[in-house]
């Protein structure tokens, strides 16, 4: 249960970064609100799983689903780059995040 709440931590994760971008500096009132809870969810979900997870795995895989969920988005959604590098990079990321899983603590 306590991978799950990581996991759903960093695809929220996703959402902060992505409403950081869309509200322009704090400049668009509804992108501000939604990162503001995305990233009061993400935050909150992270602090109950570190209750029962080793802290190193469990912030890695956070960041990386929220880097790699981030780099998707932003290349599916709003123009960014696209080339083989990126993809290879993003997926090596995805397969670190699934061996540190896999590495941490099962309590």
């Amino acid at each position: 249960m306590a991978w799950l709440l990581v996991v759903v931590a960093g695809l929220l994760e996703t959402g902060f970064a992505v409403c950081l971008k869309l509200s322009h500096g704090f400049t668009r009132l509804w992108p501000t609100i939604a990162f503001g809870a995305f990233a009061l969810g993400s935050f909150g979900l992270l602090t109950l799983a570190l209750r029962r997870l080793d802290v190193g795995p469990a912030y890695a895989v956070w960041t990386g689903i929220g880097a790699a969920g981030t780099a998707i988005y932003g290349m599916l959604f709003l123009g960014d780059l696209v080339s083989t590098l990126k993809i290879v990079s993003i997926t090596l990321v995805i397969v670190g995040v699934i061996g540190l899983q896999l590495s941490g603590s099962a309590q």
